[in-house]
């Protein structure tokens, strides 16, 4: 990129460094491709294999927990028949957007991101990785987009069950799933009642004597076909892409009508539902199960395409248990009601830990980012850092709605500084006190409820606030002013002054 006449920026390897090659980096990609082919990027990410997600779970079944016309990409059309798409589906349809846009050239595997330091004098970010065998490197890049997703590829939650070295049998965490694992005939126990369980249980129930879904608190699901009948028949009469642009507006309203009515009229929502699970599972309905002590959408409703969690009820191949683990013994679990629930596998499926910017350590002129300290700016940006941007999705939406209108966003932001020759942009906050915060993760889900400490901190109103609000979101990302008066435009030097005011205000 060449230097502003204003500025004093010095030489970058590439403009844009997209850390994670994922759904959000590879949307991120394609979106610089469309909106600002000016600008240079290169993707990078730890794993040998692009997808993110996609490419490190791999326990039976592995599917999306939203439907393909909101979890696809705004620009590419999911062509399966299957809305509820299963993992080998998903990576296909990513090494096909990157090899027909040739992104795949862009992308460096294999590197683990372990520093990122901004510094305000050159106005640019040196990045410094780590390979597969440890060699390090560094890189240098205008701007620095995480793509890295939101839980700690490395350690998932620990249940701290106890006695789980009294077990005989093997243990298994969805997150490192063995390779050809062997459970054909085999008693099997999954903890958990989340959509990693509900997923996991019916595609295990097909081939092991037995499945078991251990849980200590119900979870409200939705039953809804795999296949989208309007979709398919849509791209029957219509041109693919408008028939999928129709289809996704569909999906996208109803997505908002269901949570806003399970906000405003929460019974309604649970008799609907209960309806659902009741006919789905006739004589076989149990109260105690299937009823949970929270409204819907108070945590993430849990989808089960083609009702087949309730079939291999239905079928005797699975079984659901309401209880507390009093400890692992050799042949299984004992419970505190004093039952005991043989296994030869226990699935511990009980959720992630969460973590912000990859757990990578992001420092601002040798300062280290402590992110809880910091406000979320237009739900990607972050008060007072510099050229960084990063995706959280939707908690009650699909992953790549906010993935889409970010990468459009930066998009426009890139441009704006194109446009008017400066090389930093910085959504300005002198004084925190002067904002009014508002809890917006207000989901009773464990895995959000635990990391709360470590979040950024959001607020009452934009442009200071994680909205979970998809339509409007789109709205304001899309045609907001980039000047805002918020953040701020300036090249190297007037980032060496902006930095040095802040770290007066602090």
């Amino acid at each position: 990129m060449e230097r502003p006449a204003n500025g004093t920026a010095a030489p970058v390897d590439q403009d844009v460094l997209i850390v994670g090659a994922g759904i959000s980096g590879i949307g991120m990609a394609a979106h610089l491709q469309q909106y600002s082919p000016d600008r240079s990027f290169t993707l990078v990410d730890r794993r040998a294999n692009l997808g993110g997600t996609w490419d490190l779970f791999r326990y039976p079944g592995i599917r999306s927990d939203s439907d393909m016309h909101t979890l696809g990409f705004v620009f590419e059309p999911w062509k399966h028949e299957k809305a509820i798409a299963d993992g080998p589906s998903i990576l296909e349809y990513l090494n096909r957007i990157v090899d027909e846009r040739h992104i795949r050239e862009h992308i460096r595997l294999s590197q683990k991101v372990v520093g990122a330091d901004w510094d305000s004098g050159t106005a640019r970010w040196t990045v410094t990785m780590e390979d597969d065998k440890g060699a390090t490197s560094t890189t240098t890049a205008r701007w620095l987009y995480l793509g890295a997703g939101y839980y700690d590829y490395d350690e998932p939650f620990d249940a701290q069950l106890a006695g789980r070295e009294d077990f005989r049998g093997q243990t298994i965490h969805p997150q490192f799933w063995p390779k050809n694992l062997d459970y054909k005939g085999k008693k099997i126990v999954v903890i958990g009642s989340g959509a990693t369980a509900v997923t996991i249980v019916p595609s295990m129930a097909k081939d092991a004597a037995h499945v078991t879904m251990l849980q200590r608190t119900p979870t409200w699901y939705a039953i809804r076909p795999a296949k989208d009948g309007f979709a398919n028949f849509l791209r029957k009469i219509l041109p693919e892409k408008l028939a999928y642009k129709i289809t996704r507006f569909k999906n996208v309203k109803l997505q908002d009508i269901v949570f806003k009515k399970a906000r405003d009229k929460p019974q309604k929502v649970k008799d609907f539902l209960t309806k659902k699970v009741k006919a789905a599972l006739g004589d076989r309905y149990d109260a105690e199960a299937f009823t949970p002590p929270y409204n819907p959408w108070d945590q993430r409703l849990c989808l089960v395409p083609d009702a087949d969690l309730f079939e291999a009820i239905k079928a005797d191949k699975a079984s659901v248990v309401t209880d507390h683990i009093e400890r692992f013994d050799a042949t299984g679990i004992q419970l505190k009601s004093g039952k005991h629930l043989d296994a030869d596998i226990i699935v511990t499926a009980t959720g992630l830990n969460l973590a912000v910017a990859g757990k990578i350590p992001v420092r601002v002129d040798g300062h280290a980012v402590e992110w809880h300290e910091h406000f979320y700016y237009k739900a990607c940006m972050f008060s007072n850092v510099p050229n960084f941007s990063a995706v959280f999705g939707y908690l009650n939406a699909s992953w790549t709605l906010r993935a889409d209108i970010v990468s459009e966003y930066v998009c426009r932001v890139l441009n704006h500084m194109r446009d008017t020759a400066t090389t930093v942009a910085t959504p300005a906050l002198a004084d925190p006190s002067s904002l009014e915060e508002e809890n917006v993760f207000d989901f009773s889900s464990g895995y959000i409820q635990r990391s709360l400490h470590i979040m950024p901190k959001s607020t009452v109103a934009l442009p200071w606030r994680l909205s979970q609000n998809y339509v409007q979101d789109r709205i304001d990302m899309r045609t907001g002013a980039i000047d805002d008066g918020v953040l701020t435009f300036g090249g190297a030097r007037a980032a060496v002054a902006a930095s040095a005011e802040l770290q007066a205000a602090e």
